[in-house]
């Protein structure tokens, strides 16, 4: 299955009051596993970034002032190419599909609805209720500097960025769904399916050609024929071999 997290920076907290979108990044999963696949665009929001805000992301107006526009081809198109069809994965989605689509709208766009999202932070609340729940506290319950994240990068000025923020978020939202162990998948092997009513469905595994040799010596064999042989009629090997 594949699915795109994403994280945007702004020039504040309301797109309905003017605020808008100055950085857009992606990481594309298959399988909750990061493919490698990233978009990140800087965008320009053609009005002034407060300095309370540049504190948090770093991202002047003099930097912002020859990026690209989000409705040019290079963001908007590429996003949304990027994107496909797949599920769209936030921490706080609402935050962030808010001003996408407020975005979307000033370009004549269409809005993404709301059940292509997927909010980590919805999650972590049922997982973890009662507990810290932000990105970074869930990078630092999860021990992500392990994996090379430098936390404590985050929390000094500009520390936040979409891409880093993206990255970040793929690997919380792998612990949220269980772990590494739920992006382990084995190439040749068919996925469970589920049926109408919720129960897990197996599909059914085609016979080897073959059946594979025994391993077992004439010796071993021998031996194990003989300690089922005093455990008298009884024995529950006698009726295993039986069934």
């Amino acid at each position: 299955m594949r699915e795109v997290v994403f994280d945007t920076e702004t020039t504040g907290r309301d797109p309905l009051t003017g605020d808008k979108i100055v950085e857009i990044a992606c990481v594309e999963l298959v399988k909750l596993s990061p493919t490698g696949r990233t978009f990140h665009r800087y965008v320009n929001p053609m009005r002034d970034v407060p300095d309370e805000v540049v504190r948090v992301h770093g991202l002047t107006g003099r930097f912002l002032a020859d990026k690209p526009i989000f409705s040019d081809p290079s963001v908007v198109d590429e996003l949304l190419d990027f994107f496909e069809d797949s599920p769209l994965v936030a921490h706080n989605a609402a935050f962030d599909r808010g001003f996408l689509n407020q975005e979307l709208e000033l370009c004549g766009r269409a809005p993404l609805p709301f059940s292509r999202f997927v909010d980590t932070l919805a999650l972590a609340r049922e997982k973890f209720r009662g507990a810290a729940n932000s990105l970074d506290a869930l990078a630092k319950r999860f021990m992500l500097d392990r994996d090379g994240f430098d936390l404590s990068a985050r929390k000094g000025a500009g520390g936040h960025g979409a891409l880093i923020d993206s990255k970040i978020l793929a690997r919380v939202y792998l612990e949220l769904k269980g772990g590494k162990e739920q992006a382990l998948v084995f190439a040749d092997e068919p996925e469970f399916e589920t049926s109408e009513i919720g129960q897990i469905v197996f599909p059914a595994r085609t016979k080897r050609a073959v059946p594979l040799a025994g391993r077992l010596s004439e010796e071993e064999r021998a031996a194990h024929a003989a300690f089922i042989a005093e455990l008298g009629e009884a024995a529950l090997w006698l009726k295993a071999e039986a069934a």
